[in-house]
């Protein structure tokens, strides 16, 4: 295992902190104190064209630069002017991370858990990008990933799964489902976990995408559709990060949007749910076709919250239509 910087994890519920790195929730506040990496900030290296790894001085890992992964990172802002023609804005980019290894955001977290990995089976529940992200990233080194999807996991992205490598079980139920089942593996068989929903360490990896935003001409908002909330949450964290450090002179607001047919997070910040002691979202339906935001218990759902609620920002409801 490649040897861990010095840092904090803090519970974003008591404030508690540890520097075990191998914990993932707050002992205190047990599986709903979720923790965050907390570490002195350094500027990244110079300039874009070498993906994630230049921000490896704001990431919880050492590593040399010869570590045999895709490139992942450095992604466009597309202009996009009929679309914002058509809504009413005088300019809308859109952050391509398609063009990511696997054609996903999803790729910057597993990059950094493959690295942790080291080795190790790695496994996750996903309902698609993620566990084709992470499968990407172990058929890159030659190491085991183990994905748990439910049943209705589109197929194409299964085939992903099985392209490369992984072993893939289809549990006959719903994400929360598949998720319940793949911790009692990881904790059975002593597996590396990649779901970025309890690993604070895999946020700090989607934290790239809010650190190259942090990098670009500014903005007004950022529009983030919102799943587990580890995404928005790990956004916001680069874009305060870059802010810190100067390069971003003034925060945009955060706009998480979510499905009608899967609206937990939604249902918290509009009911101000995010104080008070660590627990469980209210559960919600979670039967949208935006299957890589279909969650009914989403785990990181007070994170997601903080971060739009400290941007100033808003969370609304889309239809499926």
């Amino acid at each position: 295992m490649p040897p861990m910087i010095e840092m904090t994890l803090r519970c974003t519920v008591c404030g508690s902190e540890t520097q075990d790195p191998a914990r993932k929730t707050c002992a205190t506040c047990g599986p709903w104190g979720i923790l965050e990496v907390s570490r002195p900030l350094q500027p990244p290296t110079e300039g874009p064209g070498v993906g994630i790894r230049r921000f490896l001085p704001l990431l919880p890992i050492p590593w040399d630069q010869t570590l045999p992964l895709p490139p992942v990172g450095d992604t466009p802002l597309v202009e996009a002017p009929r679309l914002a023609d058509s809504l009413g804005l005088d300019r809308l980019r859109l952050k391509d991370d398609g063009r990511n290894p696997s054609g996903s955001l999803k790729d910057r977290a597993s990059w950094v858990g493959a690295v942790l990995a080291a080795g190790r089976t790695a496994a996750c529940a996903s309902t698609g990008n993620a566990a084709s992200s992470l499968a990407a990233m172990c058929a890159a080194l030659g190491t085991p990933a183990v994905i748990f999807v439910p049943v209705r996991a589109p197929a194409p992205k299964v085939a992903q799964l099985q392209v490369f490598g992984a072993t893939v079980f289809r549990v006959q139920g719903t994400y929360d489902q598949a998720y319940d089942l793949c911790a009692q593996a990881i904790e059975r068989f002593g597996w590396y976990d990649r779901n970025a929903a309890v690993n604070p360490m895999l946020v700090e990896g989607k934290k790239t995408c809010g650190l190259e935003l942090g990098e670009a001409e500014e903005a007004d908002w950022v529009a983030v559709s919102v799943g587990d909330g580890c995404t928005i949450a790990g956004i916001w964290k680069g874009l305060k990060e870059m802010h810190q450090l100067g390069t971003l002179r003034r925060l945009p607001r955060l706009l998480g949007v979510q499905s009608e047919r899967s609206p937990a997070v939604f249902n918290e910040w509009q009911a101000g749910g995010d104080t008070g002691p660590a627990r469980a979202p209210r559960e919600a339906v979670a039967d949208t076709l935006a299957d890589s935001i279909s969650v009914g218990v989403p785990r990181n759902w007070r994170r997601a919250v903080q971060a739009v609620r400290e941007s100033g920002g808003e969370m609304i409801l889309v239809s499926d239509q």
